[in-house]
């Protein structure tokens, strides 16, 4: 069975085409700067050279037209035909705590997702306008949407109800979701497997630290803890989101300096974070690079980011009652920067983590990281978002075990084929 896998930005659309019965990637590529001049194209068929062209690409449906063009190009291609293709899974992200698993795409699927766009007013609207342009190119197969905040459907009501009086969240839904549950569930349970655990005895605290960022506590395979809340904004401070701010912030800014709501919501999404603080960039890489260069506001970013992040790792770890079995570090971030991980450990050590800094070294692959003798491992897990949609998209077409349990038999992360 091949699955393609699309995760549709506003700019941007990133595709794989996975086949399920051996976990294999066959290829994997983005179309990116969609709608301008200068779009870029990049292909990477499994164990052949990449290809990379710039790409006029109007919007996102000339986008999956290129990519289909890809696929089956008779020179790069890796199917013949675009009939090949058994399944659509996309990644989504929130469409309200009704949505517990992947769901086959129809009309009320859209007009939920459109109705939460609100929440997350940054990922909603691409993800709609990639699933369209795709279900227009390809109408024959079968659309699946997988949510990130579907893993937190058994988030315990502790963790997910606000402080503030019961009916908000029962008249109006006011309640943590959560996000990057895709992340969490496959790095949890790749680290379980790396370490030799069974998934439905371990406990660990994720890390999933990118331009977007969330720390997550998962006990034997399902969440107990999140830092992402109602929306995509708080928690961790991110690349350009705040994270936690006192709500009487927000309320002098509308009080007091008279921002709309728009105003608002723009400062609080797109230009805080490291952005806000560095005053250079969103990029972690950028704002390294400033803070050596002796950039005193870089090096603040650097250390709120690190405070934050392991503020959350601590409380995540409150959640999982008593034992933690690993500190798992993916994304871009987690995976590559071990400046970053190193400073968050460092406030750690009460939890019984440590890294080793010749060990920590490693980017982007799979490893122990923690110093020797530590009492609790410290691990480099890269995410595998689109094994995971693979995998929710088969289950939603043809039903079938635990993606979790599968997750386990199929070794980890697709191998190129």
């Amino acid at each position: 069975m091949k699955i393609l896998v699309i995760n549709s930005g506003s700019s941007s659309i990133k595709f794989q085409l996975i086949e399920i019965e051996g976990r294999a990637s066959l290829g994997k590529g983005i179309v990116d700067r969609i709608g301008l001049k200068d779009g870029l194209f990049r292909f990477a068929p499994a164990g052949r050279e990449a290809v990379e062209r710039t790409a006029d690409v109007a919007d996102h449906r000339a986008g999956i037209a290129v990519v289909l063009d890809a696929l089956t190009d008779h020179a790069t291609g890796i199917i013949r035909d675009p009939a090949e293709i058994d399944a659509v899974g996309h990644r989504m992200v929130l469409a309200g705590p009704s949505i517990s698993g992947p769901v086959v795409f129809d009309e009320a699927l859209v007009r939920l997702v459109e109705r939460h766009t609100r929440l997350a007013p940054l990922h909603n609207p691409p993800t709609l306008a990639g699933y369209r342009a795709a279900a227009e190119v390809l109408p024959a197969v079968p659309h699946v949407g997988v949510f990130d905040t579907a893993f937190y459907a058994t988030l315990p009501a502790r963790s997910y109800v606000y402080a503030i009086p019961y009916e908000y969240y029962e008249r109006h839904g006011i309640r943590r979701f959560g996000f990057h549950g895709m992340s969490h569930q496959y790095v949890s349970g790749r680290a379980a497997e790396f370490l030799g655990r069974d998934p439905a005895d371990f406990r660990c605290v994720t890390c999933h630290l990118g331009n977007g960022a969330s720390v997550a506590g998962v006990k034997d395979g399902k969440p107990v803890y999140t830092s992402l809340g109602f929306g995509t904004v708080a928690g961790l401070m991110m690349g350009t989101r705040c994270g936690d701010v006192d709500p009487d912030v927000i309320l002098y800014l509308v009080d007091t300096l008279k921002m709309s709501a728009t105003e608002v919501r723009t400062l609080l999404y797109r230009n805080s974070g490291l952005k806000g603080i560095s005053g250079i960039s969103n990029d972690m890489r950028d704002v390294e690079r400033a803070a050596d260069a002796g950039n005193a506001r870089a090096a603040l970013a650097l250390e709120m980011f690190a405070g934050s992040a392991a503020r959350h790792a601590a409380a995540a770890a409150i959640g999982l009652e008593g034992r933690l079995d690993a500190l798992v570090f993916t994304a871009g971030i987690g995976e590559n920067s071990p400046r970053t991980r190193e400073m968050i450990t460092s406030k750690l050590s009460l939890l019984g983590v440590s890294v080793d800094r010749e060990a920590n070294a490693v980017r982007g692959a799979e490893a122990v990281v923690s110093a020797p003798g530590a009492p609790v491992p410290v691990l480099v897990i890269p995410t595998n978002e689109e094994l995971m949609i693979a995998l929710e998209t088969r289950d939603a077409v043809l039903g079938g075990r635990d993606a979790l349990a599968r997750l386990g038999q199929a070794g980890g992360a697709p191998t190129a084929s």
